[in-house]
């Protein structure tokens, strides 16, 4: 004991200590509440468990059922063709509106602001803005429609539209890609420009051969979190619609949620998670194998 106390009087010693104090708080969040809750949920996997009874192993038949079961079918469909149209959209328009917010014109801090304020209002908050928006008999959509002499919609109501106004929705949310994008945009040296100017380029060629290049990683990694992103959107689903009409806004958070505290199948709900995982892992791989090689970055020296 007496030697271990000499030992931490170094300078060396302490310096250790102090380290081991400064991470400890990244270290217990890990365990506490990403690895321990991580093992938690694949011993869950094999288990069927209601929270009630003990639980009770049954090896793959939560995997199993997973393959049979048409209500995760439909909610694979509905998220997938979510992330098919809102990542590409949001994405597009948020870096046209970067674009028009790096101009040099007199107050355009205040535009940036009012344009990102949109992406720190709650989820829940945009959510009860959202429903009221696409009230079918109240809604303001609906109400501009009337004024330019166009019928009401069933935003709501019907399986049909219930889907793309939620991703109408979305596009509420592209101020944060848009400071991203900013932030890249700025970080593009004038001489590259110059040059192109000297060379004889016009607007096009330089968003082609300058810009677009030279952002190439900021929409990377703009791709890949709204991957991730919108394969977890749940929100708006459940305080919306609830999953309705028909399913048609099922998405596959929201369908694991219910089978976790509804159905309180949490051995399956716990399968799901992991299946969505690797679906997750799966794309973000076949991005990176398909894209990421062409995204450029400036070489050291």
């Amino acid at each position: 004991m007496t030697g271990i106390v000499h030992r931490l009087r170094t300078p060396a010693a302490r310096r250790t200590v102090t380290g081991y104090i400064f991470i400890a708080p990244f270290i217990l969040g890990f365990l506490l509440w990403f690895l321990i809750p991580a093992l938690a949920s694949i011993w869950m996997t094999f288990q069927d468990w209601n929270m009630i009874k003990p639980p009770e192993f049954v090896a793959l038949d939560n995997f199993k059922k997973i393959a049979s079961d048409k209500l995760f079918w439909q909610a694979l469909k509905v998220t997938s063709v979510y992330t098919a149209i809102a990542v590409p959209l949001s994405m597009v328009l948020a870096f046209l509106l970067a674009l028009l917010m790096n101009s040099k014109v007199r107050g355009i801090a205040a535009f940036r602001t009012v344009y990102y304020m949109p992406s720190i209002v709650p989820a829940v908050a945009n959510a009860v803005l959202w429903a009221w928006i696409l009230n079918s008999d109240f809604g303001l959509l609906n109400a501009f429609l009337r004024g330019i002499g166009l019928p009401k919609i069933l935003w709501l109501q019907k399986p049909a539209w219930t889907l793309p106004a939620l991703i109408l929705m979305s596009l509420w949310n592209l101020g944060g890609g848009m400071v991203i994008y900013l932030a890249g945009l700025q970080g593009i040296p004038d001489v590259f420009y110059e040059a192109a100017e000297i060379d004889g380029g016009g607007a096009w060629a330089k968003l082609r051969h300058v810009t677009l290049p030279l952002i190439s990683p900021v929409i990377f990694f703009n791709l890949i979190m709204g991957i991730i992103g919108t394969f977890q959107i749940f929100t708006a689903g459940y305080l919306i619609t609830d999953g309705g009409p028909q399913n048609a806004t099922l998405f596959y958070v929201l369908y694991l949620w219910r089978n976790a505290f509804e159905y309180l199948e949490m051995g399956y709900a716990a399968a799901l998670a992991w299946v969505l995982f690797l679906i997750i892992m799966g794309l973000t791989a076949v991005v990176f194998r398909g894209i990421g090689s062409r995204v450029y970055y400036e070489e050291v020296g």
